[in-house]
C-alpha cells in the first residue's frame, strides 16, 4: 500500500512558479540596466559627500529670512485650498454622470465623465502648472487653477464609487412617492454619501497642501517660488529655513484636516 505524500504544488505548478520568478527577476535586470546604463557611477559614488557638505552649509539656518516667508506661506494656503474647492464644485457633477445608478446616459454621458476623471488623474499637478503657466503667465492662478484640474479626478472617482454602493432602498422608497428627481437626489442620495463626500474633500485639500508647495518651481507662486530663488544662488541657510517651514505647514495642515474629519465625521 502506497502512502500518499502531500505537497503544495504539483510538479506542473511548481515549474510554472520557477518559470515565473526566473522571468521576474531577468525582467528586473533588464530595466535596472535600462535605467542605469547612462550613469555616471563615480558621481553616485562621490553622492554621500556632495550631500554632506550641502548639509553642512544649510546649518545654522538663516532665522531671519522667515519673515519674507509669510506671504508666500499665506499665497501657498490660498492655492491649496481655493484650488480644493474649485476642483470638488467641478467633480460633483462628474461624479453623478459617471456613477452607475445616477448617470443620465450609460453610452454617452458615463463614459465621457471616466474620461475626465481619468485624464485628470493621469496628469500630475506639476505638470498642469508648467502648462498653465505657459498659456496664463507666472502667478498663483495657475497654480489654482492646476490643483483643481488635478483634484476633479481624485474627488470625482471616489464619489462616484461611494454614490454606486449606496443603499437603494431609501431611494426606492422616495421615488415610490413619485418625488421628482432633484427630490431623490437631494434626500435620497445626498445624505447617504455626504460623509464621504466631507472625507474626501477636506483629504484632497491636505494632499493639495503638499503639492502646492512645489508649484512655485515652475512659476506658479507661493512658497515654491522662493525655495526656486534660493536653490538658483545657493542661498543655503535660506533653503533649510524653507524646507522647514513647507514641513511645519503640512504638519499643520495634517492636524487641521484630521480635527475636521473627526469634528464632521
Amino acid at each position: 500500500m502506497t502512502t500518499a505524500v502531500w505537497r503544495r504544488r504539483t510538479p506542473r505548478a511548481q515549474l510554472l512558479s520557477w518559470v515565473g520568478w526566473l522571468g521576474f527577476v531577468t525582467l528586473t535586470v533588464f530595466c535596472w540596466e535600462q535605467m542605469t546604463r547612462e550613469t555616471i557611477w563615480s558621481f553616485v559614488a562621490d553622492a554621500p559627500t556632495q550631500a554632506s557638505d550641502i548639509g553642512s552649509r544649510m546649518v545654522p539656518p538663516r532665522w531671519s529670512y522667515v519673515s519674507v516667508l509669510w506671504k508666500p506661506l499665506w499665497d501657498t494656503l490660498n492655492m491649496a485650498t481655493l484650488g480644493t474647492a474649485l476642483g470638488v464644485v467641478m467633480a460633483v457633477p462628474i461624479a453623478f454622470l459617471a456613477a452607475r445608478n445616477t448617470t443620465p446616459s450609460t453610452l454617452l454621458l458615463r463614459p465621457l465623465a471616466l474620461f475626465v476623471i481619468v485624464a485628470s488623474r493621469s496628469i500630475n499637478a506639476l505638470i498642469w502648472a508648467l502648462l498653465l503657466v505657459a498659456i496664463l503667465g507666472p502667478g498663483l492662478l495657475p497654480g489654482i487653477i492646476a490643483i483643481a484640474l488635478r483634484s476633479i479626478g481624485f474627488v470625482a472617482k471616489l464619489l462616484y464609487e461611494a454614490i454606486e454602493e449606496i443603499d437603494r432602498a431609501p431611494v426606492d422608497a422616495i421615488v415610490s412617492t413619485g418625488a421628482p428627481r432633484a427630490s431623490v437626489v437631494a434626500y435620497g442620495i445626498v445624505p447617504q454619501i455626504l460623509p464621504a463626500f466631507v472625507g474626501i474633500s477636506v483629504f484632497r485639500w491636505d494632499i493639495n497642501i503638499r503639492e502646492s508647495t512645489v508649484l512655485g518651481l515652475v512659476g506658479a507662486g507661493g512658497i515654491g517660488l522662493q525655495l526656486e530663488a534660493s536653490l538658483n544662488t545657493l542661498a543655503w541657510p535660506q533653503v533649510s529655513v524653507i524646507l522647514l517651514a513647507i514641513l511645519s505647514t503640512v504638519v499643520l495642515g495634517e492636524w487641521v484636516s484630521a480635527k475636521i474629519r473627526h469634528a464632521l465625521l
